[in-house]
Order: structure tokens, then sequence, then C-alpha cells
């Protein structure tokens, strides 16, 4: 057994003796269903190995952490002209802050809070249609995990698009600012679609590599996306990746990270490693509540933080 692996199984084994796992996303009928005492890790190294423990194969919804992928998506399309339109600060509300969106004139406070996301998948609607729009989404995410067999959880998608009232407000909040420059429900059709995608704890720290390895898939694998991109998208994830739980992520666990409500969190360790975690109980500012400990206790094992050893 290696001595990652070793860690793993250590994280795994006290995540499974804790007993407050946090409460799943029952906003979102079909997330309510999802049992709390899974739990699964995995880390992407450097040496192009996958090392995971527990229920690191099983697929799971990874919500907002699909928005540092379609940032990324985004940047590449429009380049700076991005930040015309979504700013790059950390919010310090809620994920679905409405009140933020009208005293800052309808511009979301930065891309990873929900309005931020909506903008960024209304750039992605550019000259096409939502279909084809989540089809480049996916195709993406399918090229940096090179796994043709990643999908949209249809029913997630479903229940989203049911019960997604908040998410068509911030929209139509948007339209009205001209923030959105397509149908409100164009837009949403991509929104709620890209949550939606499904993958494991193995294939997200594939997908993570990107941010870890300056772009490439690999330390000497292909380039996707730039470096300076990939180091924007990681300053984003440490500033601003864990809602109004930012600061005290950075401050437990010291990477960059994108929390999603389905339960997963996708931390970086820059030149090292890409780490995807997975328990659906949340804690109250809605990250995922054994994620977030499993992640504190990685990073403390590995000496892993960008503010060095400590």
């Amino acid at each position: 057994m290696t001595a990652m692996a070793a860690i793993l199984d250590r994280i795994t084994a006290a995540m499974a003796r804790e007993i407050d796992r946090g409460r799943v996303a029952d906003y979102i009928p079909e997330l309510s269903k999802v049992d709390p005492r899974h739990f699964g890790i995995a880390v992407a190294t450097a040496d192009g190995r996958v090392i995971s423990a527990g229920e690191a194969a099983r697929p799971f919804s990874i919500q907002s952490v699909s928005k540092v992928f379609t940032l990324s998506l985004a940047l590449e399309c429009l380049g700076e002209a991005c930040w015309q339109r979504v700013g790059r600060e950390p919010s310090g509300d809620p994920f679905n802050s409405i009140v933020q969106l009208e005293s800052d004139n309808g511009i979301p406070r930065n891309p990873l809070i929900n309005a931020g996301a909506i903008v960024v998948s209304d750039i992605l609607l550019a000259g096409r249609g939502p279909d084809d729009a989540v089809a480049a989404i996916l195709a993406f995410m399918r090229r940096i995990t090179e796994d043709d067999s990643i999908e949209i959880d249809s029913a997630v998608a479903s229940s989203e698009r049911k019960t997604g009232f908040r998410n068509r407000a911030l929209a139509h909040f948007m339209r009205a600012a001209g923030t959105v420059t397509h149908d409100p429900e164009q837009t949403l059709a991509v929104y709620f679609r890209q949550c939606a995608i499904a993958m494991t704890c193995e294939q997200l720290a594939l997908a993570g590599r990107i941010f870890a390895f300056a772009g490439r898939i690999g330390p000497t694998g292909e380039t996707i996306i730039t470096p300076a991109r990939a180091r924007r998208v990681n300053s984003l994830m440490l500033t601003c990746g864990h809602y109004d739980g930012s600061g005290q992520f950075a401050f437990d666990v010291g990477l960059p990270g994108k929390s999603g409500v389905g339960g997963g969190i996708l931390a970086i360790a820059p030149g090292k490693a890409s780490i995807a975690v997975w328990s659906p109980g949340l804690n109250t500012v809605g990250n995922s509540q054994l994620g977030t400990m499993a992640l504190e206790m990685l990073a403390r094992e590995t000496g892993w933080s960008v503010f060095g050893e400590g």
C-alpha cells in the first residue's frame, strides 16, 4: 500500500465514525433522496495515478463544482470581456443571494455563485441553442477526464428545472439589467443541466488535473487551457469557491476548492495533485460537512497548502 492510499484509508475510516454528517440539499427533491452515509475520496497525482478510497467510483451530481469548468470554457469563448459581466470578488453572502445583485446593478460578484454561473451559461449560449451548449460542456468534461461515459443525470436536471424558482428570479433580474442577454429560460436550460452532470470522485479528480498542472491533464500531458487561465480559476476557487464559507475553508484547508450542494468538493494542490471528495450531507453554509473535514485532514497529513506547511 502506498503512503497516499494509507492516508485515504485513514480519512475514510475517520469519516465513517462521524455521527453528525450534515443535511442533504432537500430544496432539490432529487438530491433529498441521497443517503448522507455515502463517502468517497480520490486523488489524481503528478505521476498519473488515481488513488481512491470509500465510494470513489459511485456517481453523484457535481452541481456547482461544474462552475469552474464552464468558467474555463467561457474564458476561452469571450476572454477578458467576461469580466465586464461578472466580478471577481468574494460575495460574503449565500450562493443564491438576490440582495447583492440589486446593490451591484445586476452584475454578480463572482462567477462561482449562482448568479455568476448563470451569466457564464449565458455566455456559452452565444450563437447556439441550449442543447449545443450543453453538448460542448459535456465534450469538454469527457476530454479532460479522457472518459466518454460522463453524462447528465436527467432526473436531477428535471428536479432542478421544476423547483428552480430562485434561480429563475436571478436570471430574470439580470435579463432586466442586461447582464443576461438571452431568454432566461434558454440560459437556465444550460445551467440546470450543467449542474446535473454526474461524475465519480475518480472522474472529478481527473478533471481537476487541468487546474493542478497549469492547464494540462498531467505535468507533461496535453495542454487543455492556458496556464494563466488555470491560475485565475484557482485564485477564484480559493477566494470564492465555498461561498460565504470560503474564508473558513482557506483557513482550515489552505487549498483552492469548489464545492457543490450535491456534496462534492474539488480541491487543488498546485503542481502536486487534484483531489475530489464526496459526502452528501452539507454544513450550515451549503458545503459538504464531511468533505471539508476530510480535506482538512488530508492537507494536514500531506502538508499540502498554498500557504506553506504548518
